[in-house]
Order: structure tokens, then sequence, then C-alpha cells
């Protein structure tokens, strides 16, 4: 008798189920200990105050109704204004879709809340952000309304009721927008303008994420503690270079794919111990691309050539897919993977029982880490003209980094997120003030004695938002922006926490008179930052760019050595009166701007090398030494600014070839 044949099919076992695009690293379960640093996780969570307490979550609730309210009440006054008919008018609906905050429960302590308003056909997006816009700053709950219409993803930012709001708008292919209607449906997608897909992927790319991930509440928990440790790391903003809440979200649904049965603590350091090993540019993809046939530009490295250029990958799990880490540049990419390695290292100590997660999330010294700063700022005449102002200047700051990158004695330029708002004390005519400080990592082993000079990519920096502002018809009298050089012993930074950073002064100060007519040895209690005669050495922890392109820059910036000149002697060629003698006495208030006005060299144009006045002749620079002759050069100058352009820019930066370049002299016995 034959034996049955069985059939193909029934040979073939079934696939088993997982998440993501590959089968699991580890299936284990958590195991005691696991559970137990999953507790002390916990409390070091409550303890940085992550949780909102239960008061919070029922005003968020309201605030979203309450948007919603005037949502549906403004779609029924343009249908009114556009003569829609009636029978549309009552079936108008329209929608408010919040997003991101729900990936950590919308219990997060001060998160703000993403909206998108989804409204029929029929309306523009110009209705959005003028009618609306009108609407909403005529609500007394409004405060700090702005419209940024050019950014990537169109939207409204506004504090409503104490809680700050990112409003999106997107428009259906429908008279009517359903109570019903299921965004992830790409149907959706079809027939629609490139910026509102752009918005609805918003929306779209984090309800995808919460299907992605097997246990919801460990996803949550974990994405929690990243997003902590990123933004006390100063590494959480997708706007400076670095990488967004979806960003990350994605990154932490990854690990929760390959290890699914681990608890919260696993996942973190899981987490770290992935990405310190994993391989950029290889993308990170939570599903399988899907095409639509919408013909729609979807991120493909293996098709798109300008995609192939992109240092970080972190691809959407929706269509059409995209990288949510465009913005990521060679210095950023390098500061995030020195902080995950540094994540990494602390993990392990901590399965070792070791170290505490506390270490995990310390703030660090980011005047300690560099030597050399350019200190930004922007100003302008009253508070309201300020808010569009910063928000321009910030939302191009990476292009500052970039240009600074590309400057060939610059090996790493590091944004700190952490900026400083106020009047300037310097600038008296200045109403309101915001600066910011960028990091810069040189070479200092090589070709020493050059004099490097960063006017370029900061004059073509301010160039740019000079005609940014006036493209979009922004700029108004008072508006200015500045960029300048300034080195460590030069600078002056208040933190946020109001503290001033004091700098410490070198052990042997240069012989002469004081302000105070002591010994400079003996003062004590001085706030001014001394010049040191040692030249400054790179810090090359910091400059540690193990990830980057090995072709970097060799070069570096030098400061002159200090001058046996005694300090009560004038400076040669200086428009100022004042002595360098000037110090600040123990006891007395320390300034309050950003720099010394007595210390330091800075790299950076004056004010006879504006764009609108181009001058032949050099300011400030020293007649030839003699046998017979020789010029005495104070050792403390004040930094020169770069002076602040014109709103209309008669000339590219390309064109400006007269550089100051400041070199100090040594006076020879």
């Amino acid at each position: 008798m034959s034996r049955p044949i069985k059939s193909k099919a029934a040979s073939i076992p079934a696939k088993q189920h997982w998440y993501g695009m590959c089968p699991p690293i580890s299936e284990a379960l958590p195991a005691e200990e696991d559970l137990i640093r999953t507790k002390q996780l916990i409390d070091i969570l409550k303890s940085c105050d992550v949780f909102a307490d239960d008061s919070e979550l029922p005003h968020r609730e309201k605030v979203v109704k309450q948007l919603g309210s005037l949502f549906r009440e403004w779609l029924t006054e343009m249908c009114e204004e556009l003569n829609i008919p009636d029978h549309v008018t009552e079936k108008v609906g329209g929608k408010i879709f919040t997003f991101e905050f729900s990936l950590l429960g919308g219990d997060s302590k001060g998160a703000d809340i993403d909206a998108l308003c989804v409204g029929p056909g029929f309306l523009t997006r110009n209705h959005f952000f003028t009618s609306f816009f009108e609407k909403l700053r005529a609500q007394k709950e409004v405060k700090g309304i702005r419209a940024v219409e050019d950014a990537f993803v169109s939207v409204i930012k506004m504090s409503y009721d104490g809680i700050e709001i990112d409003l999106l708008f997107a428009r259906v292919c429908r008279k009517r927008v359903p109570d019903n209607i299921n965004l992830l449906n790409s149907i959706w997608l079809k027939d629609a303008d490139a910026k509102c897909v752009r918005s609805l992927n918003s929306y779209r790319v984090t309800e995808e994420i919460l299907r992605s991930v097997p246990n919801l509440d460990n996803f949550k928990l974990a994405l929690r503690a990243v997003k902590l440790w990123a933004k006390r790391r100063n590494i959480y903003s997708d706007a400076l270079g670095f990488l967004g809440g979806v960003s990350w979200a994605i990154l932490v649904a990854r690990i929760c794919q390959v290890y699914p049965n681990a608890t919260a603590s696993t996942l973190v350091i899981k987490f770290f111990k992935v990405y310190n090993m994993w391989v950029w540019p290889v993308p990170i993809e939570l599903k399988s691309p899907e095409n639509c046939c919408f013909n729609l530009p979807v991120w493909d490295s293996r098709i798109n050539p300008s995609d192939c250029s992109h240092l970080m990958p972190i691809i959407t799990p929706v269509y059409p897919q995209q990288n949510t880490a465009l913005n990521v540049s060679r210095s950023t990419f390098a500061v995030m993977m020195e902080e995950i390695q540094r994540g990494y290292a602390i993990t392990e100590h901590i399965q070792k029982q070791k170290a505490h997660w506390s270490k995990v999330f310390e703030t660090p010294d980011f005047l300690q880490k560099y030597q050399h700063f350019v200190l930004l700022r922007a100003s302008s005449a009253t508070e309201k003209q300020h808010l569009e102002w910063v928000g321009l200047v910030e939302s191009n700051i990476r292009l500052l980094v970039g240009n600074l990158e590309r400057n060939l004695h610059v090996n790493l330029a590091h944004i700190n997120l952490q900026s400083l708002s106020g009047p300037s004390k310097l600038h008296a005519k200045e109403g309101k003030s915001t600066k910011w400080l960028i990091g810069l990592a040189v070479n200092m082993e090589e070709n020493k004695k050059l004099k490097k000079d960063l006017t370029a990519p900061l004059m073509c920096f301010t160039e740019t938002i000079y005609s940014l502002a006036d493209s979009s018809k922004m700029y108004k009298e008072g508006m200015t922006v500045s960029a300048t050089y300034l080195a460590k012993d030069s600078l002056w930074w208040q933190m946020p926490s109001r503290q001033y950073k004091k700098v410490t002064k070198p052990a042997t100060a240069p012989a002469g008179p004081t302000a105070a007519g002591q010994p400079a040895a003996k003062r004590k209690g001085c706030w001014q930052a001394e010049v040191s005669a040692k030249k400054f050495k790179a810090d090359t922890e910091s400059a540690s760019v193990a990830h980057c392109s090995s072709a970097q820059a060799s070069a570096s910036i030098q400061p002159a050595a200090t001058s046996s000149t005694p300090r009560d002697t004038k400076r040669a060629g200086s428009p100022h009166p004042e002595t360098s003698s000037k110090r600040f006495r123990s006891g007395e208030e320390p300034p309050k701007g950003p720099c010394s006005e007595s210390s330091g060299v800075s790299l950076s144009v004056s004010d006879s090398q504006s764009v609108s006045r181009p001058s032949t002749k050099r300011p400030r620079t020293p007649e030839p030494e003699t046998a017979s002759k020789r010029v005495k050069i104070d050792p403390y100058p004040p930094p020169v600014e770069l002076s602040d352009l014109p709103p209309i820019l008669t000339r590219p930066a390309a064109a400006v070839k007269r550089a100051i370049r400041i070199q100090l002299v040594s006076k020879r016995n």
C-alpha cells in the first residue's frame, strides 16, 4: 500500500507573528533583578517630577475640548462667509486630533499638546492661518500666539490657559469631516497637497507607533526615561539638529519590538547598548514600507541620491515614509553618539550594581566642555516682535552650525539648547534679547602659529537671517542678529538658573598694578576673568567624533600670548578712552552681559566691515615695529562684535574679503 503524499503547503509551518520587520532578539521573561531595577527607575523618575499630578490631566482634556469647540465654531462662520449651502453647513463637522503627548498617556508633567485640526476641502490653508489665527488671538486664555507658516510643517504656536499648544491644519477632499474618520487609512492622502500630507502624517505616525509595540505600558515608561535623559543631556531638539519626540519614540519602539517581554529598565539598558553598536546610516524602521501609488515622495536611499547623505535615518512607519532625523548634522550626530556611549557605560555599571539611575540623568557642564565659543544674539524692540524674530533665528541656527562645520579649523560645533532671554545691559537700546551659546572643538595640535578667522561663516549666517526676514516681510525696525567668537576665559554666561558661571583665574597673573592698587595675586573674590599667558588646550574628550567622517580639519584657533605691558597702559589705536586697569573689585556686582568688557579677543568683523560700508583701511592695526619704536598692546582688549547688517543686503557674503585678524604681540625686552 502506497504512503499518502503530504501537500507542500502542509509541510511549511505557519509564520509566527512578531512585531517589526524581523524576529525578536530575545523573548526572555523578566527576572527578579529586572523588576527591582524597574522599581528603582520609577522612583528616580518620580523624584525628577516627570509625572503629572491628578489635577493636570483633566485640565489638559478641558483645554482640548475648548479648542475643538472654537474650531467647529470657526468652521460654521467660514461656511457663512463663503456662502456654503445650509445643508452642508449643518454637517460640515471638523475635528481636532491630539498626538505625540499621547505617546506618554498624556500624564507627562508640563508636556506640550500637539493637535491636528482637520477641515473640509473648500477651506484653504490661508483661511486657517489668518481667520482662525485672529479668532484664537481674541481669546483671553491665549498668550504668546504666533504663526510659523514657512516651517517644514506649518504650525500655530501659543499658550492656552497655561498649556503650550502646537496647532497643525490639514484639509480632506470632502465637503464635510465625518466624526468617525479614520486618518490611518491612506486613502485620505489621495489628492492632498504636500503640506497637508505632512500635517496628517504627524498624527498618523504617532498612532502607528503605538500599534507597533507589544506592551504599551513598558514602552511608555521606557520612552519617558529616554526623553528625560535626552532633555537633561541637551540633545532633545529637532529644530536645532538633534532628535525630536517622534524620533526618540521610534528608536524606543524598535527596542520594544526586538525585546517584547522586557521590562522598562531592561528596555532602557538595551536602548543604549543597541544604538551604541548600531552601524549608521543603516536606517531604523518599524515596519515594511508600503506603496499606495499616490505619487508622493518617499525615503529610499536605494533610489534617491539625496537620501544617501542622511547621517541618521529614522524612518516613519506610515506612507509616505520620511526621515524624522533630517536635520541631524555631523556635529549633532557626534554629540548624540557621545551621549549614547556615556549612557551605555553607566547602564552597564547599573547592571553590576556599581551605579545608580540618577547618574544617567545628570546634567552636563557645557561651559567646562569647550575652550572656544560663538555667542549668538537676537534682539528686537518689542516683546511681540521678539517672538517672531526669535522663532526665525532659532529655526535656522542649524545653518550656522553647518557653516561652522565646513570651516577647516572647526572639528565640531555644539549648540547649547538652554537659551538666555531678557534685556541686555551691554546694549541699552535693545528692548528684548535672546542669546545662544555654541561650543567649538578645534584642533590645537597642528598649525599652531596660524591665526584662524571665523568671519565668513558668522557673517554668512547673519546675512541669511536678514534675507529671510526681508523676503517674508517680517523685518521691523530694531530687529538685530549678531554672532561673536569668544574664548573661554572671556566668557560670561548666565545660566537659566540665574546663577553666574564663575571662571577660575589662572594661578599667575600678569605683573602690574590693579584697580585696587594691590598686586593681582592678592585679590580675592574677583569676578574678572583673566587671560592666562598659557595657550588654550583643546578638550580632546569633548572633541571626540569617532562616528564622523575621517576627513576633518586639523587647524586650530590660537589665542595670542599676553604681554608684560602694565595694565594701566592705554591701548594703542583704541577708540575708547578707558584704560585696561578698570577691573571689578571684590564685593562688586558681576557684569550682567554675556561677556566681560575687557577680556578676550573676538575673531569677527568690526563696524567698518559692514556689508553696506566697505572700507579699504583696516582699523586697529598696529604700526609696523621698528628697532626704535615698539607698539605697546594691552593683553585684554574688548571683544569686537559682528556689526548689525542692514535689513536689505547689498552684497553676498562671498564678496567680503577684508576680514580682520587680530594678533597680540608680546613686548620684547
